[in-house]
């Protein structure tokens, strides 16, 4: 019973990512130039994060988050609620969902392309939160166009979009048939780099011997492999899954154990043997190594 209860969780957890992930969250067009490219925005991000509520540990029940009135301490219902601007003190102006519409149409229904850039131009710190771009039936060969045009001059182009009431900076990128708009961060957003202290470009400012050099390239020749996002996992959500699913499994859906303290690596001293440390790397891939990839290293 314990087991298909475990089961049938991980269902859900599926499901509920599949149902989120299948509702275009925005209907527009792609503006380039003269041209309207129909489109429906959908969220790339699939989004497993384990949801966790939070309950009185006297009797598990749960702890809920109350929207109240700040003059009656009564809760207040989702559907009297508004958004409202505080202009003065204690004076607001409020807002209805369509009235947000309202105040520009055309920029909360268009991608304007307003620049088409390298994309090795842009800094990864820029880039924000990832959206894929589907035609409508009317934009398809459009859509082709510019996708090809793109692909062809190896450009991104550069674009502004309303999404839930906030204009952002955006990236439109071709992904193998798709495009992509990747949200992008206005410069004034990110902190000055130049404020922190950083070690001086160049291997003579730090200090570094060429046999430190040389070993540490070998140790990224031998690292050095295609890129292939399926491989890499998140290891600390499974393990989590795994530890709820054990105690699904034994019945322990209420019992709240005394948790011993995590015993954390030892910290290594300050003083720290690079070449050591390099050459110890390398040994252990090299170890790792199937006999194949080895001769071909070799």
């Amino acid at each position: 019973m314990a087991r298909r209860k475990s089961n049938s969780a991980q269902r859900k957890r599926t499901e509920k990512v599949k149902k989120s992930s299948s509702r275009a969250i925005w209907k527009g067009s792609i503006n380039f130039g003269l041209v309207n490219i129909p489109v429906a925005l959908y969220t790339a991000e699939s989004s497993n994060d384990l949801d966790f509520d939070l309950l009185d540990r006297r009797d598990f029940s749960p702890v809920r988050y109350r929207r109240v009135n700040e003059k009656t301490g009564r809760e207040v219902p989702w559907d009297q609620i508004v958004k409202g601007y505080q202009h003065e003190k204690g004076e607001y102006v409020a807002l209805t969902e369509q009235e947000f519409v309202n105040a520009n149409v055309e920029a909360t229904q268009s991608i304007d392309i307003m620049d088409f850039v390298d994309a090795a131009e842009i800094s990864p710190v820029y880039f924000d939160k990832p959206y894929y771009l589907e035609p409508l039936k009317a934009g398809r060969r459009a859509y082709a166009l510019l996708r090809e045009v793109m692909k062809k001059t190896g450009k991104i182009a550069i674009a502004k979009v309303v999404i839930r009431t906030r204009q952002h900076l955006a990236a439109i990128i071709v992904q193998g048939p798709m495009l992509v708009l990747n949200l992008l961060r206005f410069a004034h957003e990110l902190r000055d780099a130049s404020a922190f202290d950083l070690p001086e470009v160049g291997p003579k400012h730090a200090k570094f011997s060429n046999q430190e050099i040389k070993v540490a390239e070998n140790l990224v020749d031998m690292m050095v492999s295609d890129w292939n996002p399926k491989k890499y996992r998140d290891e600390y959500r499974e393990d989590l899954i795994k530890l709820i699913d054990k105690k699904v499994s034994s019945g322990q859906t209420k019992a709240i154990e005394k948790a011993e303290p995590a015993v954390r690596p030892e910290r290594r001293g300050n003083v720290i043997d690079m070449m050591h440390l390099l050459r110890q790397s390398v040994d252990k891939i090299r170890n790792k190594e199937d006999p194949v990839r080895r001769r071909k290293a070799s």
